[in-house]
């Protein structure tokens, strides 16, 4: 099975929404997609808000929209969108 290396990035409905919530969501949901090694990076964006990127190994032969659908479904979250996919190895 090959493996692509998958970078999503997800905004946060305000300021005051709790990344380190959103992090464990997403990690769970993940996991359950069948992602492997999710990693996730904060970057600011503006006015102190927070984008946090999420890195991941994803099994080529599924859909990426599955991520970015599973993905904007949590709560605190308001855009998620696919930044990179590239074949990493397989």
């Amino acid at each position: 099975m090959a493996i692509a290396a998958l970078r999503l990035k997800i905004l946060p409905v305000g300021l005051d929404t709790s990344l380190d919530v959103i992090k464990v969501e997403a990690l769970k949901i993940m996991e359950a997609l069948g992602a492997l090694n999710t990693t996730f990076v904060e970057e600011p964006i503006a006015f102190g808000l927070k984008a946090l990127i999420v890195q991941t190994a994803w099994p080529e032969a599924e859909d990426t929209d599955k991520a970015e659908n599973g993905l904007s479904v949590i709560d605190g979250v308001s855009n998620v969108e696919i930044i990179d996919y590239r074949r990493a190895f397989g």
